[in-house]
């Protein structure tokens, strides 16, 4: 029921003290008192024409109206029909019309109600029916808003708490599982960086607490809070804005319901909400959109992401550069690059580190085997489950797994990246293919870090993200998969050493040997197929990695030539063999721990130095890799580098070869087959009719660039290893 409050205020109160139609706690009044310096009060010729056109104001004096000594321009015939109820202070006002699209409107304030409000310069306050607590900066229009108010508590989305109040209403993001034991705090500026270790560390019980210290870091717990709206923004035909900080050059139309949120936006990076969305207890991150219907409650989205078409996001945090829409995605923590459009898609309780596409139907994470909802999915880069795929908790899939079209019984742990997955037969074993990216879809592994590279439209790319499908990350998967399938083939052929495994299978790369791992599924386990060819797929693209970074190491300091000489240099970097994905960054886990180590005792303070530390670490990224590139020949080879010869050499040089000229010619044919096969015609009257609708192979761009690519990498590689190989180049 509500409660009448009656007038505190009459018409003697100390003008010193700005009425409101509300008590005030001593922090308010000291805010609005500095908030009323530089002003003046209106003249007694403002007042009657105020009056004289319809405008009301709780005092009969009109002392809580004032306008800023900067304000040269003030023309008091442009605020009409408005309820003054509170202090206000009231910027230029001039004849001018704010533009924004189709929409124009005179700049002044018409049929409105206003307290506890600061304008500045040249705005529109159109028919908004209850404006409480802001601070609406120039250029801004506020058109057809039912509430717009703000608390003097707010956090705008924020996982902070104010003095007084319970650690109850503080706002958390509950990612990876659905029992809110990873919950993260949401801040303006994080990252999925932060997300990650902040939801993986969590039997670190002292860096948990510094956590909560950054974030606190930025809030003035005692002073009161009021809403913002920042530099041309539009708000226009919206039902209810609560506690909002909203960016600049921000464009919200037809919004049923923001509250608690913060809206980053900038005139580079503009974001946009539209038709019919719900809002709740979150932060939006620079340059995205959400649209039609979405809702998303406690929730984090990153830059340039796109929500709408009816998408619900609940308890989760979506990286950048992602789209979603029609589905339903609860307590999750997703890495940039994600994609997911279908209504009959479900995403629950997962941790995806990026690039990542889920089909229609896919139901990920919903199924627990637990007497609580306490499982949850851990994915790898490249995460692309099929048509009506599920799949049980507790799952984990290495990097660019593509998981066939089935129903998956039992929990998962597929440990070999670049594999295709599929349900097994009547023996309910699950069917593995190591390297099936390398061997059948070559295409779209050349295609992955130019596709990604293109859509990544942010303006400031604050979260580094590494794009290429081989780096450290996969890289180490990969050593990992090549052990397995060492030990595998000793098992299976009863072999004596591990070193008799590896003769056979270099011996014999075209063996169709059916090796049998209990470790990639409970209870039944599962087959991997075609294991000597993806062992020799898994080397091949070991070395092409390794020679990618040398020669990316090169070309950074000004070197054509990998030679004895820069080998040395080389080794005298540190070594790192494991490595972490931060949120789309990979980082050595000794430099995670470095960064764990100087949060805790304090050197870091604020989330603004964790973020200089990644940007160090990217800056140190591609001599890391090369570094780790001389231990991967020396792997390998099993051999110090020192010790390889110019045919060493010259079989590096080969395999490498070999796998540019494939991604090339592979690419090139597995994409002809989409024009050339007989069924992809069947639908058009003639050859002519194809081509116009989808046009032709030598049309396809991408295929353009990976020629002269090609070309280009080849030279460079006879460039990079003709010394050591001991030819002229």
């Amino acid at each position: 029921m509500a409660e009448l409050l009656l007038q505190k205020y009459s018409e003697k109160t100390d003008s010193t003290l700005p009425p409101t139609s509300q008590p005030d706690t001593s922090h308010r009044e000291a805010s609005w008192i500095s908030t009323m310096l530089d002003t003046r009060p209106l003249t007694s010729q403002e007042i009657g024409r105020l009056e004289a056109q319809g405008n009301t104001s709780f005092r009969k004096d009109w002392e809580n109206v004032r306008v800023r000594l900067s304000a040269q321009e003030f023309d008091a015939s442009l605020i009409q029909n408005c309820r003054f109820q509170g202090p206000v202070v009231l910027g230029r006002l001039r004849r001018a019309r704010l533009k924004f699209h189709d929409l124009e409107l005179d700049c002044g304030l018409y049929n409105s109600y206003l307290d506890r409000v600061v304008l500045e310069d040249d705005v529109c306050i159109r028919n908004v029916a209850y404006l409480v607590n802001y601070h609406i900066r120039s250029r801004v229009i506020l058109f057809n808003i039912g509430e717009m108010s703000c608390t003097c508590h707010s956090k705008f989305g924020n996982g902070w708490v104010k003095a007084g109040e319970d650690e109850g209403v503080r706002v958390t993001v509950a990612v990876g599982n659905e029992n809110d034991g990873r919950a993260i705090l949401p801040f303006e500026g994080i990252l999925p960086a932060d997300g990650y270790l902040w939801s993986r560390y969590r039997d670190d019980r002292r860096l948990m607490e510094r956590f909560v210290e950054l974030t606190e870091a930025g809030n003035n717990r005692e002073e009161p809070t009021h809403g913002l709206v920042e530099e041309d923004a539009v708000v226009k035909n919206t039902v209810l804005i609560k506690d909002a900080k909203i960016g600049s050059h921000a464009y919200i139309k037809g919004a049923m319901k923001l509250k608690n949120i913060t809206v980053c936006s900038s005139q580079e990076e503009p974001s946009q909400i539209g038709e019919g969305v719900e809002l709740v207890n979150g932060i939006m991150g620079y340059g995205s959109k959400v649209f039609y219907q979405a809702v998303a409650v406690r929730f984090i989205i990153g830059r340039n992401c796109q929500l709408k078409y009816g998408a619900r996001l609940l308890n989760s945090f979506l990286g950048d550069n992602s789209t979603v829409s029609c589905c339903e995605l609860l307590n999750n923590l997703i890495f940039p690059f994600h994609e997911q459009h279908h209504n009959t898609s479900f995403l629950i309780a997962t941790t995806i580190l990026g690039q990542s596409n889920i089909a229609a139907a896919a139901t990920i994470g919903s199924n627990h085997n637990s007497r609580s909802p306490d499982g949850e999915i851990l994915a790898g880069r490249g995460f692309w489950p099929g048509l009506a795929s599920d799949f049980k908790h507790n799952s984990r899939f290495a990097s660019f797994c593509l998981v066939a079209k089935g129903s998956y019984q039992q929990e998962l742990c597929i440990n070999y990246p670049f594999s295709l997955v599929s349900v097994g037969d009547i023996t309910k074993e699950v069917r593995i293919m190591p390297a099936y990216w390398f061997l059948y879809n070559m295409f779209a592994i050349a295609r992955n870090n130019s596709k990604f590279k293109k859509r990544d439209k942010r303006v400031v790319k604050e979260q580094h993200i590494e794009t290429n499908p081989l780096a450290p990350d996969t890289i180490q998967e990969v050593l990992a998969a090549l052990n397995r399938l060492v030990e595998l083939t000793g098992r299976t052929l009863r072999l004596k050493t591990l070193q008799d495994a590896k003769d056979f299978l270099h011996q014999n790369p075209d063996s169709d040997l059916v090796l049998q791992d209990p470790q990639v599924q409970k209870k039944y386990g599962g087959r991997i197929y075609k294991g000597a060819q993806g062992y020799k797929e898994y080397r091949k693209i070991v070395k092409y990695f390794a020679v990618q970074s040398l020669m990316e190491y090169c070309h950074g300091n000004g070197q054509e030539e990998l030679t004895q000489a820069s080998i040395i240099q080389i080794q005298s970097l540190p070594l790192y063999t494991e490595w972490e994905n931060l949120g789309g960054q990979i980082v050595p886990s000794q430099q995670v721990q470095q960064l764990f180590r100087h949060i805790k005792e304090g050197e870091i303070k604020r989330w603004e130095e964790v973020h200089s530390f990644y940007n160090s670490c990217q800056d140190q990224y591609v001599s890391w890799k090369a570094r780790y590139s001389l231990y991967l020949l020396e792997w390998l080879y099993s051999r110090e580098i020192h010790h390889f010869d110019q045919a060493i050499f010259q079989d590096i040089h080969d395999d490498v070869l070999i796998v540019s000229n494939y991604m090339n010619e592979s690419s090139r044919s597995s994409r002809q087959k989409d024009f050339e096969d007989y069924f992809r015609s069947i639908t058009y009257r003639n050859q002519q009719e194809q081509e116009a609708v989808i046009g032709t192979l030598e049309d396809t761009d991408f295929l353009k660039e990976l020629e002269v690519e090609t070309t280009r990498f080849n030279q460079k590689l006879e460039r990079l290893l003709s010394t050591l190989m001991g030819s002229e180049g």
